[in-house]
C-alpha cells in the first residue's frame, strides 16, 4: 500500500427505518474513531437512512482522502456485502479516481463469539436473580439471525449457535431467522417449547436494534403467553460491545496489511452451491440505488427493555421495484413464502393451510 497517501475509513451499513438503529450504527463509527485516531472515519447506508454511502465517501474525499479502507458494517456476507456495497464503492472509486480497499464482514470470529456469549450470560444472570436459578442443562438457547437468500450466510449463523451452545453448556440449542429463510421465529419457538426444557433464552444475533429485533421480542412474548409454565428470556443484541468494535478495527487493519480473508469458498455467486446453482456469475450491481436514504414509512419505534448499557439530487425513479434473485424455498412451511398460496384480504395463506402471513411478514397460525 502506497505510503504518504491520506487514508480514510468508511463503515458501510444497510440502513434501518428505526431511528434507534441509525443512532447505534453512528455510535459504532464514533467508537472506531477512538480506536483509529490516525484516520478520518465516516459511515453511510445503502437504504432507509441517511447519510447514504456516497455522502460519507464525499466527506472523506473533501478532507483530502485519496485512499479509502471500506468495511461492511454487517455480521455476515450475503448479497449486500458481496454485491451491493462493492458495486457502490467501485463506481465511486472509478468516478473520482479514489483508491478503494474493501474489507470483509465481521463473520465467525472469536471476538464476536465472546461478545455474544457475554450478552447471553447477562440475560441468564438477570433471569437467575429475578426468577431463580435454572441449570444450563435445563435451558435451551435459540439464536435468531437476520436470514438471507444466501445459504453461506445462513450457515454461519448456525455455526455461531453451535459455538455458543458448546461454550456455555446449554442443554440444547436451535437457530431461527427473522426473515427470508427458514425456520422463522414463531414456528421455531413453538417447536422448541415442546422439547421439555424449563427455560428458553432467545438471543437476536444482530448488531443493532430495529424493526426486526423488536419483532423477534414481540414474537417471543406471543409464544411465551401460550406457555405460561415455561420461562422465555430475551437476551440483548450485540450493539457497541467493546469486542465488536475491536473486530471492526481488525477488519480495517486487514485492509492495510493485505490480509483480507473474505470467504468466497461457498459464495453462491462464484460456486455452484447446492440448490442455488443458477446464481453463479450474476452481475455485481447494487439493488438499492433507487431507495438510497428513503422509505422510512414503516418505522417500529416502541421500546423493548433488555437491560444492557450501551445535499445531492436524488433524481432517480422511485417506481423501480426493489428485487432480489428469487429464493428457492419460498414455500417452506416454516419459512417466509411470498408467491405461493392464495391472498385473503391482508393475509397470504400458505398451501398447507396452517400458517398465514401479513403483508409485513408477520406469521400467525391460521
Amino acid at each position: 500500500m502506497t505510503k504518504g497517501v491520506k487514508t480514510g475509513v468508511m463503515v458501510c451499513g444497510h440502513g434501518s427505518r428505526d431511528e434507534g438503529a441509525v443512532r447505534e450504527f453512528a455510535q459504532v463509527a464514533e467508537g472506531l474513531r477512538t480506536r483509529l485516531p490516525q484516520f478520518e472515519v465516516d459511515y453511510g447506508y445503502l437504504e432507509f437512512a441517511t447519510p447514504i454511502i456516497k455522502d460519507g465517501l464525499d466527506r472523506l474525499r473533501e478532507k483530502g482522502c485519496e485512499r479509502i479502507l471500506a468495511v461492511p458494517g454487517m455480521l455476515f456476507a450475503a448479497g449486500h456485502a458481496k454485491n451491493d456495497i462493492p458495486s457502490v464503492l467501485n463506481t465511486y472509486g472509478a468516478q473520482h479516481s479514489i483508491e478503494m480497499h474493501y474489507g470483509r464482514e465481521l463473520g465467525v470470529d472469536n471476538k464476536m463469539i465472546r461478545a455474544a456469549g457475554e450478552r447471553v450470560r447477562e440475560a441468564m444472570d438477570r433471569a437467575n436473580a429475578e426468577q431463580g436459578e435454572v441449570p444450563p442443562h435445563e435451558t435451551m438457547l435459540v439464536v435468531v439471525g437476520r436470514g438471507a437468500s444466501d445459504p453461506d450466510a445462513n450457515g454461519n449463523v448456525t455455526k455461531i449457535t453451535r459455538m455458543l451452545w458448546e461454550g456455555l453448556g446449554f442443554g440444547w440449542a436451535e437457530t431461527a431467522y427473522s426473515g427470508v429463510t427458514f425456520p422463522l421465529v414463531m414456528p421455531a419457538l413453538e417447536k422448541c417449547a415442546m422439547l421439555g426444557f424449563k427455560r428458553i433464552v432467545v438471543f437476536p444475533y444482530f448488531l443493532f436494534t430495529g424493526v426486526l429485533v423488536n419483532r423477534i421480542y414481540d414474537q417471543t412474548d406471543q409464544v411465551a403467553a401460550q406457555h405460561p409454565d415455561l420461562q422465555f428470556i430475551k437476551a440483548g443484541y450485540l450493539n457497541d460491545h467493546d469486542l465488536v468494535l475491536d473486530t471492526f478495527k481488525d477488519r480495517v487493519e486487514e485492509c492495510m496489511t493485505g490480509q483480507n480473508l473474505m470467504n468466497c469458498l461457498n459464495c453462491k455467486y462464484r460456486e455452484q452451491v447446492l440448490g442455488f446453482e443458477g446464481e453463479v456469475g450474476l452481475p455485481q450491481e447494487s439493488h438499492h440505488h433507487h431507495v438510497e436514504g428513503g422509505d422510512k414509512s414503516e418505522g417500529h419505534h416502541h421500546h423493548h427493555d433488555h437491560s444492557h448499557d450501551h445535499g445531492h439530487d436524488h433524481s432517480h425513479d422511485h417506481s423501480q421495484p426493489h428485487t432480489h434473485h428469487p429464493y428457492p424455498h419460498n414455500d417452506h412451511p416454516m419459512g417466509p413464502w411470498s408467491l405461493p398460496g392464495t391472498r385473503q384480504g391482508e393475509h397470504l395463506v400458505c398451501p398447507c393451510g396452517r400458517w398465514a402471513v401479513t403483508k409485513n411478514d408477520e406469521r400467525f397460525e391460521g
